[in-house]
């Protein structure tokens, strides 16, 4: 697969993930822009017979050292989303909206390792072997941070299920 057709084909997922790390729209796209050279000037190094999931680890090492360098995080409380026009009303498109933002809330509220392999696991589908090679951990940790990052999250929605009641 060439860098063409691998960039149609991941970069809006790219973003995604980028954008929820970052929590801002500018950082999210100059990083995807980041990856993407790094994985130009990579590719024939390496002989990748997943490039999607190679593609994420990327990403992410370019997130790490976006962080390292700026060694702070600038959160932006809007989230766009992107998609197929759909006929729902405004109303349960605003409500969906502030329920993900919410969960992605939720999500960042937990320790770091957590946070990622649930954005990669649950919000970007990859599998545990994908994960756990883009964070440079072992199947059986990457599992356990899943399994706890999971239970954390159940136990904030259902307290705030009960509170908005």
């Amino acid at each position: 697969m060439e860098l063409d057709q691998a960039y149609r084909e991941n970069v809006n997922d790219l973003y995604r993930y980028l954008y929820s790390l970052s929590k801002d729209h500018f950082i999210a796209e100059d990083l995807v822009h980041d990856a993407f050279y790094r994985a130009y000037l990579q590719l024939e190094d390496y002989e990748i017979s997943n490039i999607r999931a190679w593609l994420f680890k990327v990403a992410y090492h370019a997130f790490i050292d976006f962080q390292r360098k700026n060694k702070r995080l600038a959160f932006n409380e809007q989230f766009e989303e992107s998609g197929p026009i759909s006929k729902e009303t405004p109303e349960k498109r605003l409500l969906d909206k502030e329920s993900f933002q919410l969960l992605l809330n939720d999500i960042h509220s937990l320790k770091e390792q957590e946070s990622h392999v649930l954005l990669l696991c649950d919000l970007h589908q990859l599998t545990y072997n994908e994960a756990a090679e883009i964070l440079d951990m072992k199947i059986n940790t990457l599992k356990s941070h899943l399994h706890r990052g999971r239970r954390k999250v159940m136990i904030r929605v259902k307290e705030r299920m009960t509170s908005d009641e």
